[in-house]
């Protein structure tokens, strides 16, 4: 008995000894279990804290592309027509869309005051001749006088002078009534050229007033040659050089939606419009049948036969910000670079960018908020980007 007591003692020993090994063990699995866990879960909150964003370089402009841009009709030729001499309307012969001819008749004018003028110059004027043939036949017997030697040469010459005199006052009232009766030809108002009267502003009766001084003087009557009609756009600038007078472009009316129509491409203004950037271009429109108004809109489609080499990127690329216009890209190391961009022209969905881009560079689709210089960023993957 006494032999085999040591033995369960030791057994005891080695099954805690070994309890507590495992336990080491346990502890030791788990807190590196945990540090491995803590490391992985830093790696994940690093990578999240890095934007991943899409890329793609700017597309091309490609060769043959049609330019449309939005355009004004205006008449041919216009005339706001103005009372050249005041008065009454007596009668209008034609009312708005009537068509007339050069030196057809569109009003007649009542004018009192003038008629009251031109009597008197015209009694002016016979008054100034009867004095001048008086001053005639009297100068002509003082120098028939003089030849006698009766008189002195002096007043013979103080006799001709006063004829003379009033020969210039007799032309002075000849040319008053001629103004006069030039000012009442004017009481009827007659067409400049072949069109049609597109705007009437007075009616029989009216107070007429000469001139077109003032804030509020309206035209009577305004005539415009509808046959052909004038169309203008404004091409921007990095265009002009496609511009060609004499080649043709297509237009396309609200009111005649399946429509496509021509027009020429007639001159240009030969300057730039600094606060626009854009030249104006005027194209000639053949309206012999009527269908376009002036003053509608048209849109208008230029062939440009060259390519441009001008960059496309979407809309959703472009950031703003009180530095102007500027677009993230994406340089070698995966860090954004802000670039400043100059837009040719906005096409909706996507932008034309004249200046600020290259063909290489990577720009981002969607930019985060608050993207800076020198921020690091992800690419996404073909799936990643499609998600």
């Amino acid at each position: 008995m006494t032999n085999n007591s040591p033995r369960p003692s030791r057994r005891l020993q080695l099954a805690g000894l070994l309890l507590v090994l495992v336990a080491i063990a346990i502890v030791i699995i788990g807190m590196t279990t945990r540090a491995s866990q803590h490391a992985k879960l830093k790696d994940w909150t690093d990578q999240q804290a890095v934007p991943t964003v899409s890329v793609n370089q700017p597309g091309s402009v490609a060769e043959g592309n049609q330019l449309i841009l939005p355009g004004r009709f205006e008449a041919y030729s216009r005339a706001p027509i103005y009372a050249r001499v005041s008065g009454y309307l007596k009668q209008w012969k034609v009312d708005i869309g009537g068509a007339v001819k050069a030196g057809q008749l569109l009003a007649e004018l009542e004018t009192p005051d003038l008629d009251q003028e031109l009597l008197q110059a015209k009694a002016d004027l016979a008054s100034a001749q009867a004095n001048v043939s008086l001053a005639e036949t009297t100068a002509k017997r003082w120098q028939d006088m003089l030849k006698t030697q009766s008189i002195a040469r002096q007043e013979v010459d103080e006799k001709v002078g006063d004829y003379q005199s009033k020969q210039a006052l007799v032309k002075a009232a000849e040319a008053n009534v001629q103004r006069l009766q030039a000012l009442k030809g004017f009481a009827s108002i007659v067409a400049p050229f072949d069109g049609s009267v597109t705007a009437r502003n007075t009616d029989t009766g009216a107070l007429i007033n000469a001139g077109n001084s003032g804030t509020s003087a309206q035209p009577l009557f305004e005539i415009s040659n509808t046959r052909k009609l004038r169309l203008y756009i404004n091409v921007p600038q990095n265009y002009v050089g496609f511009i060609r007078a004499g080649s043709t472009a297509s237009f396309s009316v609200p009111e005649y939606p399946d429509g496509r129509f021509e027009a020429t491409i007639q001159s240009t203004s030969g300057a730039i419009n600094a606060s626009s950037g854009t030249t104006l271009v005027q194209l000639l429109v053949d309206n012999a049948a009527g269908r376009f108004l002036p003053g509608g809109f048209a849109n208008v489609s230029l062939q440009l036969k060259e390519a441009t080499g001008i960059l496309t990127i979407p809309a959703s690329a472009l950031i703003f910000d009180q530095n102007g216009l500027k677009v993230a890209t994406v340089n070698a190391d995966n860090k954004v670079s802000l670039k400043t961009i100059t837009i040719a022209r906005d096409m909706g969905k996507t932008l034309e960018i004249q200046s600020g881009l290259t063909a290489s560079d990577r720009v981002i689709e969607n930019p985060p908020d608050g993207v800076v210089d020198g921020d690091a960023v992800n690419i996404a993957t073909a799936p990643d980007a499609a998600k």
